[in-house]
């Protein structure tokens, strides 16, 4: 039986960085992961799979095709504009081949020894845990639960796989469908519904909450429902989805906003967030603890009750992240091998894929005012930033919080295109406990979008150009 000093089960995000870490660090070892695409092995989890990879292979192949209408201010006229969904589709899978080969290929590169199969805890032997892969025994010093979460069901609306998909099978449409329902309007389910809208689907997203997107800061949720709206997308809030029942070949989605309603579409995405996979762990048999919504409990070290058994990722609860997880993963290897990693909770940065897209780090105004925290704000229109101009992408703003005493960053929040790339400045900004000044006073290329971070940032203080 092969022995090991770390052996890890899962191999998305949190899984597979903490195994190629820790084995960086001189531990011997393993991986488990029973993930399978194409009838074989696939590491990378839901991430690589089918989530964030194929999702944003996915969101910049309809953002293609439907600029192509959009030339002609630009002096482009395109004519027999036609969509092939198969070639599309063949794309987005290549994509996703290269990346979780690249895994596989870093699991050699570092002798990560990939064991495919369910991983499952049998019991503790002396200061050896005894696991197993699939049919397979092995034993390990330290244990490392990173087994992800899954698509959240919801009751009024089991999924079929066909006509009722979660967002797995959202990715996977044969063809495009004339009317998409789809159920929550979290990140998911708006960069899913922006999807099919552009490539043709008339898109209704129906959600339970009363407020459109309750975590982010509200200048930026407020413009973001304005400009979607403005797309096509029929946002309705509030709403409770009751049945959903053939009707012929299309679906009769039963739901109550103000009063009882009822629509009919062709397909219809359930994207009403995740839960934790702790399923067949074998957890429940050894005392495990989860807290009450299912999720592994942990320490500030992401120890679990069970000892030299550790968890991290999104089965520990927190922002359901990649990048987040990625950063837990490399933190808990580096604590295993003696040395001080840590994760800084308060600059994760949040991004939606849209377009525009939105994306913040830190805390927005709203909630900083309802504790009680004096703050002073700045913002930049991208109207007014040239290289947005020039691109035709001149939509949304910067919005920069900062200490009303100490002038310390606290939190940026943007709507634009590529505001996915532009947050990073602002993560690093907030990482080394910056000021609004120190990112307003940093010399910006130009012309760059990133210039508007720098406007928002002088608007704190007072000391705005272009504006």
């Amino acid at each position: 039986m092969e022995r090991y000093d770390v052996a890890v089960i899962g191999g998305g995000p949190a899984g597979y960085v903490a195994a190629i870490r820790c084995a960086q660090l001189g531990m011997r070892t393993a991986c488990i992961d029973d993930w399978r695409r194409k009838d074989r092995p696939s590491l990378g989890g839901t991430c690589l799979n089918v989530g964030c990879i194929p999702s944003k292979a996915l969101l910049d192949s309809s953002e293609k095709f439907e600029l192509i209408g959009e030339l002609k201010d630009h002096g482009i006229t395109v004519s027999g504009k036609s969509l092939d969904l198969g070639a599309m589709m063949a794309r987005k899978e290549a994509v996703v081949d290269r990346l979780t080969s690249g895994i596989a290929l870093l699991f050699r590169k570092y002798k990560v020894d990939s064991l495919p199969g369910l991983g499952r805890l049998i019991g503790r032997d002396g200061e050896f845990w005894k696991l197993a892969a699939g049919a397979e025994e092995l034993q390990a010093r330290r244990i490392i639960l990173a087994t992800g979460s899954v698509p959240r069901p919801l009751p009024s609306l089991p999924f079929d796989g066909e006509r009722v998909v979660d967002s797995e099978g959202a990715l996977s449409f044969a063809s495009v469908p004339p009317r998409l329902t789809v159920v929550g309007a979290g990140v998911v389910g708006l960069e899913l519904g922006s999807v099919w809208r552009r490539l043709g689907s008339q898109v209704t997203v129906l959600e339970a909450m009363g407020e459109f997107l309750p975590a982010a800061d509200r200048d930026l949720a407020k413009e973001a429902l304005r400009r979607f709206s403005e797309q096509g997308l029929d946002i309705q809030l509030g709403v409770e989805v009751q049945s959903a029942e053939p009707a012929g070949d299309s679906l009769r989605l039963r739901y109550r906003a103000v009063s009882d309603q009822e629509l009919e579409c062709d397909r219809i995405i359930v994207a009403v967030g995740r839960v934790p996979r702790t399923s067949g762990l074998g957890g429940d048999q050894l005392g495990l603890e989860l807290d009450s919504r299912g999720f592994i409990k942990v320490d500030a070290q992401f120890r679990t009750n069970l000892p030299e058994v550790f968890a991290i990722g999104d089965v520990i609860g927190g922002p359901m992240l990649a990048h987040k997880a990625q950063e837990e993963g490399v933190a808990l290897a580096e604590r295993l091998a003696g040395q001080a990693g840590a994760v800084n909770y308060r600059a994760v940065p949040w991004v939606v894929y849209t377009e525009p897209e939105l994306a913040w780090v830190g805390q927005s105004e709203q909630e900083l005012r309802d504790r009680g925290h004096a703050v002073k704000v700045g913002r930049f229109p991208m109207s007014a930033n040239g290289r947005a101009l020039g691109s035709g992408e001149a939509s949304g703003f910067v919005k920069v919080v900062a200490d009303a005493a100490t002038d310390r960053l606290l939190g940026v929040h943007i709507v634009s295109h590529d505001a996915s790339e532009l947050i990073a400045e602002a993560v690093s900004v907030m990482e080394f406990g910056g000021s609004s000044e120190d990112l307003g006073r940093t010399i910006h290329a130009h012309p760059t979008r990133s210039e508007a971070l720098k406007e928002a940032a002088l608007a704190v203080l007072k000391l705005g150009i272009h504006l």
